[in-house]
């Protein structure tokens, strides 16, 4: 199994935004669609601002594979759903402690049709 590197992990996590591109069912990738992104421990975790409509989301559920960028670390990753409600909490706490400042968009975050989408990252 592939894992991210420290160096990786650190990168993503502390950048500002991540751009992802879900897999199309022909093999192609989608444009890349700019998001947020979390740490917790040494995992990755996005969420659909827009809950289960966003097509980036939709698109990712669909296929489970796609690629990410941010920070100058660009990897192909599978899209693996998080239903877990204590992985869950902890990433709801992820993104206020990272986006607190911009307050009407990180409500929505963690609000249930959010928290519905979320899905960790797993580099391939």
């Amino acid at each position: 199994m592939t894992v991210w590197t420290s160096d990786e992990l650190q990168r993503i996590a502390t950048a500002e935004e991540l751009d992802i591109a879900p897999q199309r069912t022909d093999g192609s990738l989608r444009e890349p669609t700019t998001i947020w992104v979390v740490r917790d421990g040494d995992e990755l975790f996005v969420r659909s601002w827009r809950g289960g409509d966003g097509a980036w989301f939709r698109a990712a559920r669909a296929s489970h594979s796609g690629r990410v960028s941010a920070a100058g670390v660009t990897k192909d990753v599978a899209f693996a759903e998080e239903t877990d409600p204590a992985v869950n909490d902890r990433v709801d706490a992820a993104y206020r402690a990272k986006y607190g400042r911009y307050s009407s968009y990180v409500e929505p975050m963690v609000a249930a049709s959010a928290r519905a989408t979320t899905l960790r990252l797993l580099p391939r």
